[in-house]
């Protein structure tokens, strides 16, 4: 481990700043080269078609220096194998939630590293890491797929392996590889897709060590230096300084952790942005007090570790909302310069966000997701609204059997929903929170699974009513050809995407088993084995985003628009936004004397005040009342 060092050159160095272009133009493009490799070469379809995975590049400080998407660490395989213990050849592999220094999540998604060596001689000297983890298909457990929905304990989730060499100088340990794959269901892709990660991240240190040797170590370190740097910088000059020195506090939760019946499991955030005059500059204090206890089932995510490096990183791409204009805020990168600006304090062990192992933690997206909310919606509060409306787009579906030649078979996919919507435009419609990833093609799982893909499109009206509204989340509608077991990891859906000053909740996710047939029967978003018979509908609908602002203030053309494009059908045009529809066919048009009339009528029906947030309905049921305290300004 680098003990207490944060950087790699003195401080104050001079940096050429053609070459800090050069290596950051490199570091970005080594990253995707091992993401494109992956893909290419993987063989599940959750890696290679969902694009489930991750790569990163790291310093010797294990400090992340590339910001096109979030990774795992490395402080677990320094902590068990120092680096001066390493040899070139060596890839380490890890997937136990509990030894990950809260890199992993969950045990499904296997984490390969591969140190990148500098040097002549002898003894070369570890100067990088670069680093890919993603989400396997089957690791054993319960279930297949290793996500068993009412999982109690961590040991029933699949095989777990702390850090360990994979490849000793470049000899593999077939011994871990048949335990692996002897407990895997799916063995031939488990192999295959952790030997696309090997050789992908092994290319990566390659195309990195040829850097060093062509600039030199100095010089290079010197350029990772300058990167955490202007990040940190920048953030602190173009967000922070948008952040009010002050404290507020907000809360939001997950709704069921497949084994209680459903209630409320909170998470809470009190955001405190320290002053102008603090001692290195401003920071944001992030206190996770008030957060619930540690759930019995698989809801659970080990935060605190590391001083929190990973969740840190996780949440900081939402301080991007408060960039100038959107296009900067495609341009600011997360990488270890956030780090920083973030203090992290965790409440004692025994919560969602500090489980005691064994906790189970399999569908710990539940809470990591919903940080990602309760941070923007603190945000919200602090800015005076100034940031989306919420968004769920993670849940994870699929269907398992035995096709009709008898052969096993596992689909599963990764499906988004809507983002919320923004203080200056509608959200975007079924996206996905992780970069490049994306539901399965239809043809794809035409060809491979024995089911057919009858309607792939937008829900309507599943977007929150807003002046701009929330994003569509998806409908699928599958037929199933053999009899088989549907599966789902979801949530949100009792509780909305929440919708902002003014704006209204998204629909929630539903699934329904022979939808308008004589056994239509609604299906819990949490469920492992669901038997559907041959020849059976399977509906899926995701999650719409939150509404921004005011339904009854957006611009009446974009209401008619959203109708013509079935976005939003007539009737929710005029309960949600006060636009009476007239005309036939695809070319709807608005009664606006009708629509005067009616949003007149709406106004003087509702309350004088509301909340500045809000849930929806699933909220009242869950709580018994329509609004939590720290919804109100």
């Amino acid at each position: 481990m680098s003990g207490a060092r944060r950087t790699l050159t003195d401080e104050g160095a001079a940096v050429d700043p053609v070459l800090l272009e050069i290596i950051a133009g490199s570091l970005a493009s080594i990253e995707q080269e091992v993401e494109t490799a992956i893909g290419r070469t993987a063989r599940s379809p959750m890696i290679r078609d969902a694009h489930d995975f991750r790569a990163g590049i790291h310093d010797r400080l294990l400090r992340k220096l590339t910001g096109r998407s979030y990774s795992s660490l490395v402080h677990p395989i320094v902590r068990d194998f120092p680096a001066d213990t390493m040899r070139p050849g060596d890839v380490f592999f890890h997937n136990d939630v509990y030894s990950s220094e809260g890199g992993i999540g969950h045990l499904p998604d296997l984490c390969v590293t591969v140190p990148v060596f500098h040097g002549h001689g002898a003894a070369p000297r570890v100067v990088a890491f670069v680093q890919a983890f993603g989400h396997h298909d089957d690791i054993g457990g319960a279930v297949p797929g290793s996500m068993p929905s009412h999982a109690t304990s961590v040991f029933s989730e699949g095989l777990m392996v702390p850090p360990i060499r994979l490849r000793d100088a470049g000899v593999p340990n077939q011994a871990v590889l048949t335990i692996m794959t002897r407990n895997s269901r799916m063995p031939e892709s488990l192999a295959a897709d952790l030997d696309a990660e090997c050789a992908a991240c092994l290319m990566g240190a390659r195309r990195l060590g040829e850097l060093f040797g062509r600039y030199g170590q100095a010089a290079v370190e010197s350029c990772f230096d300058a990167i955490v740097a202007r990040t940190t910088a920048t953030f602190r000059r173009e967000i922070l300084a948008k952040i009010p020195p002050g404290t507020w506090t907000w809360e939001d939760y997950a709704e069921h952790d497949g084994v209680d019946p459903p209630r409320l499991h909170a998470q809470r955030i009190t955001l405190t942005r320290t002053g102008d005059d603090e001692p290195g500059g401003p920071k944001l204090i992030l206190d996770f007090a008030g957060t619930g206890p540690q759930a019995k089932g698989p809801i659970n995510h080990c935060a605190n570790y590391a001083g929190g490096n990973f969740l840190v990183k996780w949440l900081a791409p939402i301080l991007r909302n408060l960039a100038d204009t959107p296009q900067r805020m495609a341009e600011l990168d997360v990488n270890e310069g956030v780090v920083d600006l973030v203090e992290m304090r965790f409440p004692p062990p025994g919560t969602l966000l500090t489980p005691v192992f064994p906790a189970p933690t399999n569908a710990r997206t539940f809470v990591i997701l919903r940080l990602l909310g309760v941070f923007a919606g603190v945000l919200a509060k602090a800015v005076g609204g100034r940031m989306p409306a919420d968004q769920e787009t993670i849940r994870y579906t699929g269907v398992y059997g035995t096709d009709a030649a008898g052969e096993p078979y596992l689909m599963r996919e990764v499906l988004g929903g809507g983002s919320g919507g923004r203080y200056y435009a509608d959200g975007e419609d079924t996206i996905h929170v992780v970069p490049d990833s994306r539901n399965l093609p239809a043809e794809f799982s035409e060809a491979r699974f024995p089911l057919i893909v009858e309607r792939l499109g937008l829900a309507a009206d599943s977007g929150g009513p807003g002046k701009f509204r929330g994003g569509l989340g998806y409908e699928k509608v599958i037929r199933m050809l053999t009899g088989g077991y549907f599966m789902s990891i979801a949530d949100r859906s009792i509780l909305s995407c929440w919708g902002v000053s003014g704006g209204k909740a998204g629909r929630p996710f539903e699934v329904m088993i022979d939808p308008d047939g004589r056994a239509q029967r609604l299906v819990d978003a949490l469920a492992d084995a669901e038997f559907v018979p041959a020849g059976t509908l399977i509906r899926i609908r995701t999650t719409g985003g939150g509404g921004w602002g005011d339904p009854l203030d957006r611009d009446v053309a974009l209401v008619v628009r959203d109708v013509a494009q079935g976005k939003v059908s007539r009737s929710g045009a005029a309960a949600d936004y006060g636009v009476v529809i007239t005309a036939p066919g695809d070319e709807p048009a608005a009664d606006m004397t009708g629509t005067v009339s009616l949003r007149a009528k709406m106004r003087e029906q509702r309350p004088d005040q509301q909340p500045f947030f809000d849930r929806g309905p699933g909220y009242a049921r869950l709580a018994g009342v329509a609004s939590a305290e720290v919804d109100w300004l």
